[in-house]
């Protein structure tokens, strides 16, 4: 009896324990790792990020979300990191290197002003798209006018080389896992462009 006992009173930490960490992993946030450099220069391939679940998305916010189903090419288990630049109900346009929100240009100051033109642009209307262009150019929706009900329109911060909503369309808020935060450890740069946004979005 004494042998049960003594080994209830430590197996029952661990077990409190690890269910109290499978709710907090589910629920509140955990650690994940960028794979890609999509999100350079702000996140580098490798680098280890906390994604919180109840956070909520905005413009601007740097999201993780589950790839399948949005990109054709992704498999199942798949996630991507990219940054929200259009919320459900949003118009969407690029011009001269600018880019707009319902016709407000966004004050990407993340990215320098050569990251901003260079690897935006789209196709032969190289200058100048909308969301029903891109979708006509690159064969992925009906020429939507507005980002749909319950989706997000995202896009990489290294547009060069990151594989997004330019190419494949919306990400259905039910496959966001949530908000990444870059950690304390992380470079001041990384804080400032991920953690903080502009005051305006």
């Amino acid at each position: 009896m004494k042998t049960i006992k003594s080994i209830l009173s430590w197996v029952i930490p661990i077990v409190i324990g690890l269910a109290i960490a499978m709710l907090v992993r589910t629920y509140v946030f955990e650690i994940v790792r960028v794979d890609g450099s999509s999100m350079e220069p702000n996140l580098q391939n490798n680098e280890r990020v906390f994604v919180l679940k109840q956070e909520k998305i905005k413009h601007l916010s740097v999201i993780v979300f589950d790839a399948y189903g949005a990109d054709p090419q992704a498999t199942p288990g798949t996630d991507y990191v990219k940054r929200v630049i259009g919320m459900p109900g949003d118009t969407i346009s690029y011009n001269d290197g600018k880019l707009y929100i319902n016709n407000k240009e966004v004050p990407q100051k993340f990215i320098n002003a050569y990251e901003r033109t260079t690897g935006t642009a789209i196709g032969a209307e190289a200058s100048k798209w909308n969301l029903a262009s891109v979708a006509k150019a690159r064969g992925w929706g009906n020429k939507p006018e507005k980002v749909p009900a319950g989706e997000y329109f995202v896009m990489g911060d290294h547009r060069s080389v990151s594989n997004d909503s330019r190419y494949w369309g919306f990400v259905k808020k039910s496959e966001v896992m949530g908000v990444v935060k870059v950690p304390f450890w992380g470079s001041a740069s990384a804080k400032k462009n991920v953690n903080d946004r502009p005051s305006d979005y």
